[in-house]
């Protein structure tokens, strides 16, 4: 929550720890920053107008560090133009001052859940389903569609061995018999982009003979 006035920000916590939200203050978008990039939040409500550095800068910024964060902007400027600069630099939804609590409530709950529906993670790697995007910590990787199918399917079922007949069936062809070659090719360009280097802890664990385990870190 990015608020710097006093009264608002203490209704909005409020009301949002009563809807069983865990909240996080700032009331500079300076530190908004320093949070965002120690910690991993579900959403961040952002007010447009902020002493140090204006909203939409913050805004962008969050995107930077965190291109899957769902931002929701609070502003007391209702034109167009505001509106859409504000999404422009990133914003999900916005919501104009003054603005009705249950309102917003379901606006936080819709995007929250939103999020929730299609968000994997294990470790520092995350990946939204729906926009078929994945990071690993705050970089975002530039997979092929089946690289990006195949770590849905192993991060889905981190910490659990994936046989390579399974992967085959549900990345490749549900009808699929044959060599599993292409696998191993996939495996290890999606370990290289992963960064998982030789000599560091692995993410993606080779199971001899049976198949492969994504780690849970």
């Amino acid at each position: 929550m990015v608020e710097d006035d006093d009264p608002i920000m203490l209704a909005l916590v409020r009301a949002l720890e009563r809807d069983g939200h865990a909240t996080v203050r700032a009331s500079t978008g300076g530190q908004a920053l320093d949070l965002a990039a120690n910690e991993q939040f579900d959403l961040v409500l952002l007010d447009l107008g902020l002493p140090d550095i204006d909203g939409v800068t913050v805004c962008r910024e969050l995107r930077h560090l965190d291109a899957g964060l769902p931002v929701l902007m609070l502003t007391a400027r209702d034109d167009e133009f505001d509106v859409v600069l504000g999404l422009d630099a990133g914003a999900d939804d916005y919501v104009t001052k003054p603005f009705r609590m249950a309102e917003l409530l379901a606006r936080v709950r819709a995007r929250v859940r939103r999020q929730a529906d299609s968000s994997l993670a294990a470790g520092d790697v995350r990946v939204d389903v729906a926009a078929r995007r994945a990071w690993r910590g705050p970089q975002e990787l530039d997979l092929s569609a089946k690289e990006f199918d195949l770590l849905v399917l192993l991060v889905r079922n981190a910490g659990s061995v994936v046989v390579r007949e399974r992967i085959m069936q549900e990345v490749w062809d549900a009808n699929w018999f044959g060599s599993t070659r292409t696998l191993d090719v996939h495996v290890s360009s999606l370990r290289r982009k992963l960064g998982d280097a030789a000599g560091d802890t692995q993410l993606l664990t080779t199971i001899r003979g049976v198949g492969f385990r994504f780690e849970l870190g």
